[in-house]
């Protein structure tokens, strides 16, 4: 194929959207809007978020080591996209787009009550780079919204409607997915097995559906 060249650009694409609250108290409770996240390891869990030094947020994240990541679905597309605009310094974000701030369990800082998963942080490292610092943190603790865990207490994250964000853009995930990790070398029992697994998952869904709507009339 023919290609094009162009000049280096932050060109990976898409990545994850999420909205980063932090703070230690509700004087300073703010939110920042990060695409530069991602995971760097597994045991212990471990993620980063790469911060403008301009950013309000810059300083509260530093001084107080901590933050919270919480991820981000359609329902909350505007509300994330406001938290990437506009500054804490001129606006309260969890007051002017009536987002709960709930309290953590191990770090001091507010969680997202609306995100479907929110995951605490604790810095660890932190790289200075031109442009931005990078924040290494140790993921301390998860949470998930009980409507999206299914009776095994697994997290079903194709559940959430979760966006990316994509070269300017944000994309919703709801799609079908394309294959499972491991499965380009798959054996046919195993197929089987896991689709059987999904057409019972899919059953249990829609009953359990159906007894709400039942339970409504």
């Amino acid at each position: 194929m023919e290609k094009v060249s162009f000049k280096p650009g932050t060109m990976l694409n898409p990545v994850p959207v999420v909205m980063v609250s932090c703070g230690g108290e509700p004087s300073e409770y703010n939110i920042i809007t990060i695409a530069w996240t991602g995971i760097i390891n597994s045991e212990p869990p471990m993620t980063y978020v790469s911060v403008r030094k301009s950013r309000h947020s810059h300083k509260i994240i530093k001084d107080n080591g901590e933050f919270v990541i919480n991820l981000c679905n359609e329902q909350l597309a505007f509300t994330t996209d406001y938290c990437g605009v506009k500054s804490g310094k001129d606006v309260n974000k969890f007051k002017e787009q009536k987002l709960t701030p709930v309290v953590a369990e191990v770090v001091n800082c507010p969680m997202i009550g609306e995100a479907p998963v929110n995951l605490e942080c604790k810095v660890t490292q932190v790289i200075s780079l031109p442009s931005h610092d990078m924040f290494i943190a140790e993921i301390v603790k998860v949470h998930a919204d009980k409507s999206i865990i299914n009776e095994k207490g697994k997290i079903l994250l194709e559940e959430a409607n979760l966006i990316c964000y994509n070269h300017g853009e944000y994309f919703g995930l709801k799609r079908k997915p394309i294959g499972k990790f491991g499965y380009s070398i798959m054996k046919q029992k195993t197929k089987r097995r896991i689709n059987r697994e999904k057409m019972d998952d899919r059953k249990k869904a829609s009953d359990k559906k159906n007894n709400k709507k039942y339970r409504a009339k």
